[in-house]
């Protein structure tokens, strides 16, 4: 779901979109995306969350559409109607980590593309580190989005980094990665023990691992395919 993520911030953009405007982004591309059931179907359940946003007894009434949007949508276009759904119900940072608690893996990981478009601040970052903790590659890869990007602190961001090569979630996935990894020499040493581990234990070094430590130079700016090796490390792609 990288659209998820460049609507609400590119690395490469001189800044990113408002939400409001990334939201109508992603609710014009569903509604060309859905058939005519589902866009019917999405429609009614905005137009609840909004009118309803708060919590009616143990449940939000939008709490159910968003359990329910796989099935209505389609799951390819689940994580997208859910995002949708929380930022019509202006679900701030405690109704976002309750939904999160509650929900399951999918409606996780859409609470995690939900974030930039709904809190300002660092307040949602117990979602965050949470995430950062799971081994669901899925959910790892929208935990390293535009909020984490933008509110993670160095050491928690770096770790990040590390468990997206150690579980095998592409580079790609991290949001802002030439900006927060430029110069970052703490994070080239951590790159480079981890490359010197995998070597010494005679297992390939992710490519990725490459293209991440050719960004912590001073003034690099884009990853590159033939960034140079790690003194020491075998060639060989990630199995």
């Amino acid at each position: 779901m990288n659209h998820l993520h460049n609507a609400a911030a590119s690395p490469t953009a001189s800044s990113p979109a408002p939400p409001t405007e990334a939201v109508a982004a992603l609710h014009a591309r569903l509604n060309s995306q859905l058939d005519a059931t589902a866009r019917a179907w999405l429609d009614s359940a905005l137009d609840e969350a909004a009118a309803h946003p708060g919590t009616h007894g143990p449940i939000s009434v939008w709490e159910l559409r968003i359990a329910e949007a796989g099935r209505r949508c389609g799951p390819e276009h689940a994580d997208t109607a859910r995002v949708l759904l929380l930022h019509a119900a202006r679900a701030d940072a405690d109704t976002l980590a309750r939904v999160y608690r509650q929900g399951t893996a999918a409606e996780r990981r859409a609470v995690l593309h939900a974030l930039p478009h709904l809190v300002p601040g660092p307040d949602a970052l117990p979602i965050i580190e949470d995430a950062l903790r799971t081994n669901d590659t899925r959910l790892l890869a929208a935990a390293v989005g535009p909020y984490a990007a933008r509110h993670l602190d160095a050491h928690n961001w770096r770790h990040a980094v590390l468990k997206c090569l150690f579980t095998g979630v592409p580079i790609d996935a991290v949001a802002e990665l030439p900006r927060r990894a430029r110069g970052d020499f703490e994070l080239a040493r951590m790159l480079g023990d981890y490359a010197d581990e995998r070597s010494a234990a005679g297992r390939p070094v992710p490519e990725d691992l490459y293209r991440v430590l050719a960004l912590t130079e001073p003034g690099s700016d884009v990853p590159t395919a033939s960034a140079p090796r790690h003194p020491g490390t075998p060639s060989g792609k990630e199995s």
